[in-house]
């Protein structure tokens, strides 16, 4: 149980929370990105992430976690080491709350859990990777602490589109806002 939400709890996914996440992927991630990723690589995207491709990756991954609210799954994060090594260590790959729950501070607690199960591994520096056009996200790690410090032009929809990395440094990772 986390302090102040009596009614939520954050754990590790299984594959049985497989269709849960269909759901909360599809849902946020139309929310987000309608007019900002172009409608057919959403789709395509929408479609991929079926219940066949997350059931693999809860198998294939212990790295998922799953926030619950009363018992009904709201949202889920995806953490591990960063994709390119450097100076951050750990990277947050993706955190998504399905709109109903969105800007109720839920976000809050799958972040400082991500960050918990880092600092469990000791991964020291943290990134996350924002579209720049998406500023709830954005808002989201500014409050956080974050600071964007890296830019690229991410080409996958066949659309550049920009994307921020916030970062935490080594020394701060662990002072949580």
């Amino acid at each position: 149980m986390l302090k102040g939400h009596q009614h939520l709890t954050v754990r590790s996914a299984t594959t049985s929370d497989a269709s849960a996440l269909v759901d909360i992927f599809q849902a946020s991630w139309r929310s987000a990105y309608t007019g900002i990723i172009p409608h057919r690589s959403l789709t395509a995207t929408l479609d991929r992430r079926n219940q066949r491709w997350w059931t693999s990756a809860l198998r294939n991954s212990e790295s998922y976690l799953i926030l619950e609210f009363r018992g009904q799954p709201a949202g889920y994060a995806n953490f591990g080491n960063a994709r390119k090594s450097g100076y951050y260590e750990g990277e947050i790959f993706e955190l998504y709350l399905a709109p109903l729950y969105q800007g109720l501070g839920f976000g809050e607690h799958l972040f400082e859990a991500c960050r918990a199960n880092l600092d469990e591994l000791s991964k020291r520096g943290l990134i996350v990777w924002v579209l720049k056009d998406n500023h709830p996200a954005r808002e989201f790690y500014a409050h956080r602490g974050g600071r964007p410090r890296q830019r690229r032009i991410d080409l996958s929809t066949g659309t550049p589109l920009e994307k921020l990395a916030y970062v935490w440094s080594k020394g701060n990772q662990t002072s949580r806002s």
